[in-house]
């Protein structure tokens, strides 16, 4: 059990660059920068069989420092590539789909949750969690307004975990973390960071540490 379950955490995404041992690099020194719960790997526009050596490459070195890989694209290379989840970013269908066919063995998001109606509907299938946001809607330094909402209704009612984009700026996980949400998904935050990406675990979680509500267990 994490010493952080008590608070928001970190979940990295990975941006769109297909350059696996770049991605290899800055991975291992964000995942260096302290607690990260988990790492989201998005297909973006790769086809099957090149997505599925760059996962093979980048599952492992998540997993050695102890944060899950989630596979966000085809669900067969989750599978082959031996990660512990998937993102689902279809139609509420595919998320209950996942859910069917892989939990408990695997964990299972839902995504594209940009409204209250929908969010509810991919909530139904029960899903480990699910996101509001999108992996390359971090185009400002904060947050988006509407994300925020949308958790801070969603973790006053629901069970299921939620995770929230963040934007540019590391400060922003801490307006995450004030809505409830269990997560906080950052990208080019960390990746872009001017003083690395481990740095930017490191001032994440220690904003995290300082600001984040404690949940009740």
């Amino acid at each position: 059990m994490s010493v952080h379950d008590d608070r928001c955490r970190l979940v990295l995404i990975l941006n769109d660059n297909t350059d696996a041992e770049a991605q290899k690099t800055a991975l291992s020194e964000a995942l260096r920068g302290g607690d990260v719960a988990s790492v989201i790997v998005p297909q973006y526009a790769q086809p099957e069989g090149a997505f599925q050596k760059f996962a093979e490459i980048l599952v492992p070195v998540i997993q050695g420092a102890g944060a899950a890989a989630l596979i966000a694209g085809d669900t067969r290379i989750a599978g082959r590539a031996k990660a512990d989840g998937l993102h689902i970013n279809g139609p509420v269908a595919d998320v209950a789909e996942a859910v069917e066919k892989f939990t408990p063995k695997m964990i299972v998001g839902g995504g594209n949750a940009d409204d209250r109606h929908k969010a509810l509907e991919i909530g139904e299938p029960g899903p480990d969690y699910i996101f509001f946001g999108k992996f390359d809607g971090d185009i400002k330094p904060e947050a988006h307004p509407k994300n925020l909402a949308l958790a801070e209704w969603w973790a006053s009612m629901i069970e299921i975990p939620c995770m929230v984009m963040g934007g540019t700026d590391t400060a922003s996980a801490a307006a995450v973390a004030e809505t409830g949400a269990e997560f906080v998904a950052m990208g080019r935050a960390v990746f872009e960071h001017t003083a690395g990406p481990a740095q930017a675990v490191a001032e994440i979680n220690a904003l995290l540490d300082e600001k984040a509500p404690r949940f009740e267990d």
